[in-house]
C-alpha cells in the first residue's frame, strides 16, 4: 500500500541518510526501482512529473499500474507515489487519483501566490493523509522545458513556506536538473546551512541529484537534506544499455527484437543505478 512520505523523511532526517525519489517514465522504470528497493530494504518515493504523467495516458494510470504492481511484486517496503513539480492544478488531480504524496510548485510564482496555494495544499494534504513538498527558489536547468541557471533561495521564504504546514521543503541552492555544465559553481553550503537554521527539522529535499559529486550529497545530508530526487542518471544508464544491445546486433539475432528482450539491459541498467544512488544516500536497510 502506498504511504505518505512524511513519516520515512522524517527518520531519514533524524537518521542522517535520505530517501531517493527516482522519476519513472513506464513500466519498466516502475519495476526496476520498487524491485530494487524491495531488495535493498530501502524506502523509495516514485516521482512522477507532469510530462510523465501525461506520456503515461494520466494520473488514474500511473496509480493503477503502481498498486497492481505493488500487490503482484509482493512489495513491502514503504512506497510513496509523489507528483512532481506540480502545478495548481496538477496536484488537485493527482489527490483525485490516488497519488499518496504531491509537490506544489510555486516557485516561479510571486511569494504571497506560493503561500496562498500551499496553504490551500496543506489542509488537502492533511484530509487526505497525504505529504505536500513545496519550493522557493527555482532550480536551474531543464525540467519540462523550464530552464533556469540553479538560483539560490531566501531563507526567509523559506521559514515563511515551512510554517505554513508542509512535509518538506526543495530551496535551490545552486542545484539544477539535467547535466550539470562545465562551470557550474556547486553547491552552495552557505544557502543550505542558513535554511536549516531557520526551518528545524524540517526534512531539506535537493532536486537535480544527477552529477552532484558524492562528497557534496553526503555533506548536504548531513545539513538536513533528506531527500534526493534523481531522474537524469537513470535515463542515461538506460540509454546506454539500449545503445550497446542495438550496436551488437543483437535486436536481430533470434527474437531479440521482442522488446521483453530488447529493454532488458536498460531495465537492468536503472536497478544498477538506483542500488548505487541507495548506497550513497543510506537508505540501504532502512525500511
Amino acid at each position: 500500500m502506498l504511504v505518505s512520505a512524511k513519516e520515512m523523511l522524517q527518520k531519514a532526517k533524524a537518521g542522517h541518510y535520505a530517501v531517493g525519489q527516482f522519476n519513472i517514465n513506464n513500466l519498466e522504470w516502475t519495476k526496476a526501482i520498487l524491485l530494487t528497493a524491495q531488495e535493498n530494504n530501502s524506502p523509495v518515493i516514485l516521482g512522477v512529473s507532469e510530462g510523465a504523467g501525461k506520456y503515461m495516458t494520466g494520473y488514474k494510470t500511473v496509480v493503477g499500474m503502481v498498486n497492481g504492481m505493488m500487490e503482484e511484486l509482493n512489495i513491502t517496503v514503504p512506497v510513496a507515489l509523489h507528483l512532481d513539480h506540480g502545478s495548481y492544478d496538477a496536484c488537485l488531480k493527482c489527490v483525485e487519483a490516488g497519488f499518496s504524496s504531491i509537490m506544489y510548485d510555486g516557485s516561479h510564482s510571486p511569494i504571497e501566490e506560493n503561500v496562498a496555494n500551499t496553504k490551500k495544499l496543506v489542509e488537502i494534504c492533511a484530509e487526505h493523509g497525504m505529504s505536500l513538498e513545496a519550493e522557493v527558489g527555482s532550480i536551474g536547468g531543464e525540467e519540462d522545458g523550464v530552464v533556469g541557471m540553479g538560483e539560490c533561495a531566501d531563507p526567509q521564504e523559506c521559514k515563511r513556506i515551512a510554517d505554513l504546514g508542509i512535509d518538506f521543503l526543495a530551496a535551490g541552492i545552486g542545484n539544477i536538473h539535467g547535466k550539470y555544465p562545465a562551470n557550474w559553481k556547486g553547491l552552495s553550503f552557505e544557502t543550505l546551512d542558513a535554511i536549516q537554521q531557520l526551518t528545524g527539522d524540517m526534512p531539506l529535499v535537493l532536486h537535480g541529484g544527477t552529477g552532484i559529486p558524492t562528497d557534496m550529497i553526503k555533506k548536504a545530508i548531513s545539513l538536513g537534506v533528506a531527500k534526493i530526487n534523481v531522474n537524469t542518471e537513470c535515463q542515461l544508464s538506460f540509454a546506454a544499455a539500449t545503445r550497446e544491445y542495438i550496436e551488437a546486433g543483437k535486436d536481430q539475432q533470434g527474437k531479440g527484437y521482442d522488446p521483453r528482450k530488447l529493454l532488458a539491459p536498460g531495465f537492468e541498467a536503472i536497478k544498477k543505478t538506483v542500488k548505487e544512488k541507495m548506497e550513497i544516500f543510506g537508505s540501504i536497510d532502512k525500511a
